[in-house]
């Protein structure tokens, strides 16, 4: 009689033992995973800016809550509004989550109008999350407007400064024009600072700006009744304003420019990964992402730099996103594409 062990069972055998040693092989921990490694956080602007600031404030704080506590580098990667980096991050950069980017708010519209210089699908990124919002405040010399009724009525176009074409200030400023049934006349180039100074210089009528802007730097404007706040672009009322209606509550149907429009613009500089970023990862990121929110210093230096902590899940942003992409009417889509080059 044979001792010895068949084919059959020897095989059976050494697959029973390799998968009692693959099981029994560590899990790559979350430490491991970030552990000596560097990771770079893209900005799609200068230096200098805000949006320069909000990265760096990311990359001081979010590493000190990702196990293994990477070095964080801050890349500034200007140009077409922050769509090249976006770019980079769908088309080019590898999808290993040691690059983070900071997406500008107004992407996802210029993907709607098929601009020519979008190469993204902002609706299949990963993301993080957002930290701040902000609430988008239509301001009126009072000399010249008392009320949104008085705008409505007017026969000449109410001036309003703005930035370039396609920013959050114009493309709001259109969402005002639709939802209250305002005749604006946009006179762009101005940046924020000097959009305050045509509205003291009485070059324009109005300009849109953050309620907190408004109120923590120009309260004369309030107080003396020079420049008051006629109304706040929801979904519901400030609360250093709570006497200023919502553009809701003037016009319970503002439209589909204005709902496209306001939700996205107001959720200030969200966080992204590349597509095809692997779920181990992800889910380190998104935790960190979480305990640095919940972080009593973090949220103590946003305080200190007067900026506001209305945070936003990464769960909202990517059903928003998925859902304004794929159902935005067609008539938006087109007068979108209008505006975007």
């Amino acid at each position: 009689m044979k001792t010895g062990m068949s084919w059959q069972g020897g095989f059976a055998f050494s697959l029973t033992a390799l998968i009692g040693a693959v099981a029994a092989a560590p899990a790559v921990g979350a430490a491991e995973l970030y552990e000596g490694k560097r990771v770079a956080l893209i900005i799609g602007f200068k230096p200098g800016g805000t949006a320069d600031a909000d990265g760096r404030l990311i990359a001081k704080h979010l590493p000190n809550h990702i196990p293994g506590k990477p070095n964080f580098v801050v890349r500034n990667m200007p140009g077409a509004g922050g769509i090249k980096a976006t770019n980079l991050a769908y088309n080019v950069a590898k999808p290993d989550g040691l690059s983070i980017y900071q997406l500008a708010s107004g992407h996802y519209l210029q993907q709607l109008a098929g601009s020519k210089v979008v190469q993204f699908d902002i609706s299949k990124m990963p993301i993080l999350g957002a930290w701040t919002r902000s609430q988008y405040a239509l301001v009126v010399r009072a000399d010249k407007f008392k009320s949104i009724e008085d705008m409505r009525k007017s026969k000449i176009p109410v001036r309003m400064a703005t930035s370039g074409i396609g920013t959050g200030t114009y493309l709001y400023t259109i969402a005002w024009q639709k939802a209250l049934g305002i005749n604006f006349h946009l006179i762009t180039g101005y940046d924020s600072a000097e959009q305050d100074l045509a509205l003291e210089r009485g070059e324009v009528d109005a300009r849109t700006n953050s309620a907190k802007s408004v109120v923590k730097n120009h309260p004369h404007w309030i107080q003396k009744n020079f420049a008051p706040i006629l109304v706040v672009g929801g979904p519901d009322r400030d609360p250093l304003i709570p006497n200023v209606p919502t553009v809701q509550e003037i016009n319970p149907n503002p439209g589909p420019f204005f709902e496209a429009v306001s939700e996205g613009l107001s959720v200030a500089r969200p966080y992204a990964l590349s597509p095809g970023t692997p779920a181990g990862n992800l889910k380190v990121l998104r935790a960190a992402w979480q305990k640095m929110l919940d972080d009593k210093e973090f949220q103590a230096e946003v305080n200190k730099r007067k900026w506001d902590f209305v945070p936003t899940s990464y769960d909202k942003l990517e059903s928003f996103y998925k859902k304004v992409i794929k159902e935005t009417p067609a008539d938006v889509v087109n007068e979108l594409k209008a505006i975007f080059p």
